[in-house]
């Protein structure tokens, strides 16, 4: 059975639901390497290298893993062009482009309040730092 198969024989989406094929999805948009992946390939085609020096911090392995990831769920096209050595480049595809503009909305909030975040755990750990704590003998 095929996977467009098990959601004809699921009977339909529910994210809430633990045998729902689409938390697949969910996991490999909520991943941060996806977000910035997509949303640097939203500029346009870039190839490994580009997108390698692009994502601050990425293995060349994570990296690999990532773009195979949304290449097969159709979020991002390969091109290997026959030249030497082959240029590779990494396109985002329509599919991809549609649920760019929802991680850069992402992206955009954690980059405007991460003051308030870093703010908040600092308030968190004090607090938790001055609770009070059983004697122990």
């Amino acid at each position: 059975m095929g996977t467009t198969d098990n959601l004809r024989f699921y009977g339909g989406a529910d994210a809430y639901l633990a045998a729902c094929p689409s938390r697949q999805i969910l996991d490999v948009l909520a991943n941060k390497w996806t977000m910035l992946a997509m949303g640097a390939l939203s500029g346009g085609p870039m190839r490994f290298g580009e997108l390698r020096r692009r994502l601050d911090g990425i293995t060349q392995k994570m990296l690999t893993q990532t773009l195979r990831t949304l290449e097969r769920d159709g979020l991002v096209t390969r091109t290997v062009y026959p030249t030497i050595p082959p240029r590779v480049e990494y396109a985002a595809t329509e599919l991809g482009e549609s649920v760019t503009t929802l991680m850069h909305g992402i992206r955009t909030w954690s980059e405007a309040n991460i003051n308030a975040v870093l703010g908040a755990r600092d308030t968190y750990d004090a607090r938790v730092a001055q609770e009070v704590r059983p004697v122990t003998a």
